[in-house]
């Protein structure tokens, strides 16, 4: 069995773990089962779920066995952690939904066939149905509300209001993990490094009942060296659907990362091994763009697959290099071709308003054909339209075809 620790460790994912040396010696001795929750907020996973998939991706195949847990019940109340305002509630019907997206983007990552196959849980099996009293008795009563509101996602919220309903969020994803121990075996409950407070409830609580196989695992958030989180685009968030981000827009995003951030995004979102990625790390100036190239094509092929991550770096090519082809850059067909400049960036997503429109011709940040646009009353013609289309420009790096 390969040493997944060791793995992990080289690759800089690991942050927190209650029991070191026992996880260590646990991951050479025998196949963990282990479980990684998402909460179903949306019909797609975005960039921030990705770290999530490569760890469970790399514990699997290092022979361990992954119980992907769907947040269908807890989705309800919704995690505090890292918000300053309770969360929109959401319909059955709405988590049923994402549910069933989540489960196909599972399956890029995750083998769902084989000895170590993963199986996929939603916790609204056990947590919809649960009766308050016998809940608040049996799991509650070994709760400490001092202890509680010492940690880190519940400090955020005091001072704004926090709900007993959000308060509850630790003791059902804690009674999660029990549910799992107690009927698939599973002794590794892991997540992001803002879980730690909900982990450790977790693995105090199966601990307190009489076991002591519980652990806890946290592992890096993907930000930049500046701490920011990364994933973020013009349009919002970095989504792996392709019908929500395309493949080109993914593409771009890795490219235009920032020198310092290659090693870690290297690290942590390819499977390339530690001796290239080092090699890579090791160019310098202009050069280190490679990397980049590199990077952009591993992640965009782990997500969308070989044939999409070619066709996203050859339109990237034709932009740059004037080699290739620009049929897969992001396009928007026009009803009307005398349209002005302002409705055309509102409609591609380049400013969310008229007003920040005009902001950004003023600055200088828009280029139409490679010609600056100083003239907010711009109005598109037939002439913009040389072989059927033109291409719209906001700064350096975001391109966007209008046919």
């Amino acid at each position: 069995m390969s040493n997944v620790f060791k793995i992990l460790e080289e690759r800089g994912f690991i942050e927190q773990l209650t029991h070191e040396q026992e996880i260590k010696e646990l991951f050479q001795k025998e196949s963990v089962p282990f479980y990684i929750g998402f909460d179903p907020t949306a019909d797609s996973l975005h960039i921030g779920h990705f770290i999530s998939l490569m760890v469970a991706s790399h514990m699997q195949k290092c022979g361990h066995k992954p119980i992907l847990l769907i947040g269908g019940g807890t989705a309800t109340i919704g995690d505090p952690s890292g918000k300053s305002d309770m969360r929109r509630m959401m319909s059955r019907e709405e988590i049923d939904h994402n549910v069933e997206c989540f489960k196909k983007q599972f399956s890029k990552f995750i083998s769902f066939e084989g000895e170590n196959a993963a199986i996929i849980v939603n916790n609204a099996d056990w947590l919809l149905n649960l009766n308050f009293i016998n809940f608040v008795r049996d799991i509650g009563s070994l709760f400490s509300v001092n202890k509680m509101l010492t940690a880190e996602c519940y400090k955020q919220r005091m001072e704004r209001g926090l709900t007993f309903f959000e308060l509850s969020y630790m003791l059902m994803q804690s009674y999660d993990f029990l549910v799992l121990h107690d009927k698939y075996g599973c002794k590794l409950q892991m997540g992001g490094n803002d879980q730690w407070s909900n982990i450790l409830g977790g693995v105090d609580l199966i601990r307190r009942i009489g076991h002591s196989d519980s652990y806890g695992f946290t592992f890096k958030l993907l930000t930049t060296k500046e701490g920011k989180k990364m994933g973020k685009t013009e349009k919002g968030a970095l989504w792996l659907d392709p019908e929500k981000t395309s493949p080109y827009e993914f593409y771009q995003y890795w490219r235009n990362i920032a020198d310092e951030d290659v090693r870690n995004v290297l690290c942590l979102l390819t499977f390339l091994p530690m001796e290239e990625i080092n090699r890579l790390c090791e160019l310098k100036d202009e050069h280190i763009n490679e990397a980049k190239k590199v990077a952009a094509f591993e992640i965009t092929k782990l997500i969308h697959g070989e044939e999409e991550a070619k066709k996203a770096e050859e339109a990237a090519n034709a932009l740059f290099n004037g080699q290739g082809s620009l049929d897969n850059m992001p396009s928007t067909e026009l009803e009307n071709k005398n349209i002005s400049i302002l409705d055309v960036m509102t409609q591609i997503g380049f400013a969310p308003s008229k007003s920040q429109a005009r902001t950004l011709i003023s600055q200088g940040g828009i280029s139409l054909n490679d010609e600056k646009i100083t003239d907010i009353n711009y109005t598109l013609s037939d002439s913009d339209f040389k072989d059927g289309f033109a291409i719209i420009k906001k700064g350096k790096k975001i391109f966007h075809k209008l046919v």
